[in-house]
């Protein structure tokens, strides 16, 4: 399962990629205004020198012809940048004419099966969908990726599916038992990925015997 992190943070998306686990990076723009990302070209460019994988930068425009206009530019910041589209009809046009002109896109806010088999349909290089926004009112976002992961294995669909909306490893450990090409980790949880008590432990137990040795 590849990992993107989801971030605008130039620090975090370094030290993912100083990792050498980072295979891509998601944003939007809440986390971009988080970030202090005000020059959004610039930041996005920044980004793009940083991680070589794909790195995906929303559109905010909401007609079909606007997306593909504001696609278009921002699509010429970088050769590794991908567009995020929301999943609605004219979205879902957009999606169709900027894959058509060779440029990726990423169709997101996601949260039914549905929604997915339309983003395939329309040839969208990625899909998005939330799952932790679907836990937060009570339906289980986990049981949308086994559908999408089982839907797009039917029909072979080339789109890939990123686990997105992602609050803890259990998603993370979860979304590579299903399957899932991808998720997209914020920075939080990409931490806590390496750590575990019992390494900690091991780690003080060999440094105080190792200190014994040298008396």
């Amino acid at each position: 399962m590849k990992i993107f992190i989801d971030t605008a943070d130039l620090n975090e998306i370094k030290w993912a990629n100083d990792l050498g686990i980072l295979d891509g990076v998601t944003t939007n723009p809440t986390l971009l205004y988080q970030a202090g990302g005000k020059d959004f070209e610039k930041h996005i460019k920044e980004i793009c020198k940083i991680c070589k994988g794909p790195v995906s930068a929303e559109v905010l425009s909401q007609n079909a012809d606007e997306i593909v206009k504001e696609a278009e530019k921002i699509s010429k910041w970088a050769k590794n940048v991908v567009i995020k589209v929301p999943i609605t009809e004219e979205g879902l046009k957009a999606i169709r004419i900027l894959e058509q002109k060779g440029i990726r896109t990423n169709a997101t806010l996601c949260f039914s099966a549905n929604q997915a088999i339309l983003a395939a349909k329309a040839g969208a290089s990625f899909v998005s969908p939330f799952i932790g926004r679907l836990d937060d009112r009570g339906e289980r976002g986990m049981d949308l990726i086994a559908e999408i992961v089982k839907i797009y294995k039917n029909y072979n669909f080339k789109t890939q599916l990123i686990v997105a909306s992602v609050r803890n490893v259990e998603h993370v450990r979860d979304a590579a038992k299903l399957g899932a090409p991808i998720a997209t980790v914020p920075p939080k949880v990409l931490h806590e990925l390496s750590k575990h008590d019992l390494t900690d432990i091991g780690i003080k137990r060999f440094m105080d015997d190792w200190e014994k040795l040298q008396k």
